[in-house]
C-alpha cells in the first residue's frame, strides 16, 4: 500500500530472537500453529475491495453495501482457485450501527463462503488518509492510488485518548460475535502499524489490540504483519513477530529480496502468510513470486483484485493527473467486466492453484 523499503529482515530477526519482549499470555504454541496451518491447504487470495467501493466505509455502509458486485467478483476469485480474501473493517461502522454492521459482516461471510473463500478481517490500519467520516464518501481523484482510503483510528487516538475505550468495545464485540466462525481464517489486528510517520506512536494501540484479542480468545489465530525493517520500526516489528500466532508479512520486492525475507522469518518456526505482494513495476509479479510461495508453502495474498474506485492500477508514488490508464498496471487482476489485465497472469494463477 505504500513505497516499501527493502525488506531483508536479518538485523530485525537477530534482535528479536536474542532480546526480550512482552509476549501477551494466550499466544498459540508453535505446534498448535503448525497443526492449524496444515489443515488449511495452500492459501491463495487477494486483498479484496469491491470495485464499487473506494474504502472500507463505502464497502460496508448500509447504503453502499453492494452484495451483487461482491458476489460477482468473489465468483471470479473462485474461478482462479483462490480460497481466501483479506478484508478491511472500520470502527466508525460499528459506532454508527453495531447490529447492522455485524449483520452486513455476516452477509459478506455468507457470500464469501458460497464461493469457497475464507476471510481474513483487518481491524486497524495506519495507511493513507487520516480523516474518516460516515456517509457519502469522496469520488476517486483521477490517477491517484488509493485517494479515498482511510486510516483507522488515525491520529485521533492521540488527540482523544478516550477513543481507546470505544476501540476496545468494538474489537471485543466483533471478536466475540465471530470467535468460533469457521468462515474466518485469521484476525489481522493491525495493518502496517507505524506507517505515515507514526512509528512507535502506534505501539500502545498495537499492544492493546493484541491484549483485547487474547482476552476474547478466538478459535482463529491472530497476527499483525511486519512490513518495514528500518530503525523506527524495530520495537513494532519485535512485538508483532513475538505475539503473532501465524507470522504474516508484506513484500513488494523482486524475488531475491522476497526469498531473503522468507529465509529469515523461518527463524520463528511459525507458518508464514504473505498478506501483501504483487507490484508489477517493482518486479513483484505473479509469474515470479507465486511459484516461490507455493514451493515454500507460504500463503499468498496479493494486493488488489478488480480495478475500481481505489485506483490501485496506478502506482503509489506516480500519479497520472489525467487519469489515463497506465500501460503497466501497478496492482489488480481484472477489469470491471471480468476481463483480465493479463491472460498470462490468470493462467499462471490457475495452473498453480490446481
Amino acid at each position: 500500500m505504500r513505497t516499501i523499503k527493502s525488506i531483508l529482515f536479518l538485523l530485525l530477526c537477530l534482535l528479536a530472537v536474542s532480546g526480550s519482549a512482552q509476549v501477551i499470555s494466550g499466544k498459540w504454541s508453535a505446534e498448535k500453529a503448525s497443526t492449524w496451518y496444515k489443515k488449511q491447504g495452500w492459501l491463495v487470495g487477494a486483498n479484496f475491495q469491491p470495485s464499487t467501493a473506494i474504502n472500507q466505509l463505502e464497502m460496508f455502509q448500509a447504503a453502499s453495501f453492494d452484495t451483487a458486485t461482491i458476489n460477482r467478483e468473489l465468483n471470479w476469485a473462485r474461478g482462479l482457485g483462490m480460497n481466501v480474501m483479506r478484508v478491511y473493517l472500520h470502527h466508525l461502522l460499528w459506532v454508527q450501527d453495531k447490529e447492522g454492521f455485524k449483520k452486513r459482516l455476516n452477509t459478506y461471510l455468507e457470500i464469501s463462503n458460497r464461493n469457497g473463500i475464507k476471510t481474513m478481517f483487518v481491524f486497524f490500519d495506519d495507511c493513507w488518509n487520516d480523516t474518516a467520516w460516515l456517509g457519502s464518501q469522496p469520488a476517486p481523484k483521477p490517477g491517484i492510488h488509493n485517494s479515498g482510503w482511510v486510516r483507522d483510528p488515525g491520529t485521533m487516538i492521540h488527540r482523544y485518548p478516550d477513543t481507546a475505550a470505544t476501540l476496545e468495545s468494538y474489537v471485543k464485540d466483533i471478536l466475540r460475535t465471530f470467535k468460533n466462525d469457521n468462515r474466518i481464517l485469521l484476525w489481522d489486528l493491525y495493518n502496517e502499524p507505524g506507517n505515515n510517520g507514526q512509528h512507535d506512536k502506534s505501539l500502545p494501540l498495537l499492544k492493546k489490540v493484541f491484549t483485547w484479542a487474547r482476552e476474547i480468545n478466538p478459535s482463529q489465530p491472530v497476527s499483525a504483519g511486519v512490513w518495514n525493517n528500518n530503525n523506527p520500526f524495530q520495537s513494532l516489528n519485535k512485538f508483532q513477530l513475538e505475539n503473532s500466532d501465524i507470522i504474516t508479512y508484506h513484500n513488494y520486492n523482486y524475488v531475491e529480496h522476497h526469498q531473503n525475507a522468507i529465509d529469515t522469518l523461518r527463524a520463528y518456526n511459525r507458518p508464514l502468510i504473505c498478506t501483501e505482494y504483487m507490484a508489477r513495476r517493482n518486479g513483484s509479479l505473479f509469474q515470479v513470486i507465486l511459484p516461490v510461495l507455493k514451493k515454500e508453502n507460504i500463503g499468498a495474498i496479493n494486493w488488489g483484485f478488480v480495478s475500481g474506485k481505489t485506483n490501485t492500477i496506478f502506482a503509489w508514488d506516480t500519479p497520472i493527473k489525467e487519469g489515463t490508464e497506465p500501460l503497466l498496471w501497478f496492482h489488480d487482476i481484472f477489469r470491471k467486466d471480468g476481463t483480465p489485465f493479463s491472460k498470462t497472469e490468470v493462467e499462471t494463477i490457475r495452473n498453480l492453484t490446481r
